[in-house]
């Protein structure tokens, strides 16, 4: 007898897929000087890497928590906002923390390098364009 339903196999080499994280050297600064203030930082990074970053690239989850930033949207890399962030340190903000990720994703070799990480105190603070638009021309003969 044939089971009613049976679950679709994802193909092997999808299972395989291991996203490859790197650090750019303004990231290193900017979460230095967070970490100070907000001591659980670094894990809620892990935690935002597994369930957030490798959820969306992988497993193609989209739990609105990712945002690809149209005006840098190129083939080679694609430049993401990680807006729903939660933080252990800031209680009782849940994924509503106010802390922000940028960070570029080179699909063709599952790399992620993360560039920005800043607090959104008020409405005007956002990522840093022209940082990135010199990133970009910089690395897009890096794939």
């Amino acid at each position: 007898m044939k089971p009613f339903f049976t679950a679709p196999k994802k193909p092997q080499f999808e299972l395989m897929k291991k996203i490859d994280y790197r650090c750019h050297d303004r990231f290193e600064k900017q979460i230095k000087k967070l970490v100070k203030k907000y001591r659980s930082l670094e894990e809620d990074l892990e935690i935002a890497k597994k369930y957030a970053i490798e959820a969306f690239h992988i497993s193609e989850i989209n739990n609105e928590s990712i945002w690809l930033v149209p005006k840098f949207d190129k083939k080679i890399i694609q430049i993401y906002k990680l807006k729903k962030f939660s933080c252990k340190a800031l209680k009782g903000k849940g994924n509503r923390s106010g802390i922000r990720i940028i960070y570029a994703f080179y699909p063709e070799k599952f790399v992620v390098e993360f560039l920005e990480i800043y607090f959104k105190e008020k409405d005007d603070s956002d990522m840093d364009y022209e940082f990135i638009k010199k990133y970009l021309d910089n690395n897009q003969n890096d794939v």
